[in-house]
């Protein structure tokens, strides 16, 4: 099987514009994770952050990663959205794999469910495209939360970006990017399963 560069399938969609900036709904899952991806798309997208996150565990490390995100759009002027903490939607979403190992068929879950609401809030609001900061991760299967994307964007109906945003040292430009703006830096996905 031939993995897929998604980050080159990205520039490949991003030249296809001819110079002219889309509008872009990137699910973000924290500050840190977004930082990177905000600095290499910003060029050519109007981005808007999408703060969706329903895996994690505690509504007070819901709330510390969603001031996180507030604080560091201010700080660069664009637009953040937080959706509201919906922690049921994920117990529904994992229910019966919360014995699945990390990175196993709850992530999955867990992807297509942030992603799903992801897609259905840029067919909402009229983006040009959706993505996520997920593929920043090295620890996150790109391969896999592209797959997702893709279908969700035939299922919605709304474009999604492919993206590969660890790919060209992103993970560590986020870990460096957090670090001068003295971004919380969580040592754990979120979840409970996966503390």
């Amino acid at each position: 099987m031939n993995k897929v560069n998604y980050n080159k399938v990205m520039y490949e969609h991003i030249l296809s514009f001819g110079g002219e900036k889309k509008k872009l709904l990137l699910h973000s899952c924290c500050a840190p994770c977004s930082t990177a991806c905000i600095e290499r798309l910003s060029s050519y997208f109007d981005v808007t952050i999408y703060y969706y996150n329903p895996n994690l565990d505690t509504l007070e490390e819901f709330l510390l990663r969603a001031g996180e995100q507030q604080r560091y759009c201010r700080k660069l002027n664009i637009t953040c959205i937080i959706e509201q903490y919906e922690k049921q939607d994920f117990i529904d979403a994992v229910n019966g794999y919360e014995g699945e190992k990390e990175g196993g068929i709850r992530c999955e879950k867990c992807f297509f469910l942030r992603l799903k609401k992801t897609a259905k809030k840029c067919k909402e609001l009229c983006f040009d495209y959706f993505a996520t900061t997920l593929t920043i991760s090295p620890l996150k299967n790109a391969n896999l939360i592209n797959e997702i994307g893709q279908k969700l964007q035939e299922k919605e109906g709304v474009k999604y970006l492919p993206t590969d945003f660890k790919k060209d040292n992103g993970y560590l430009r986020s870990v460096e990017l957090s670090g001068q703006n003295g971004l919380y830096r969580q040592n754990y996905c979120g979840c409970y399963y996966s503390k």
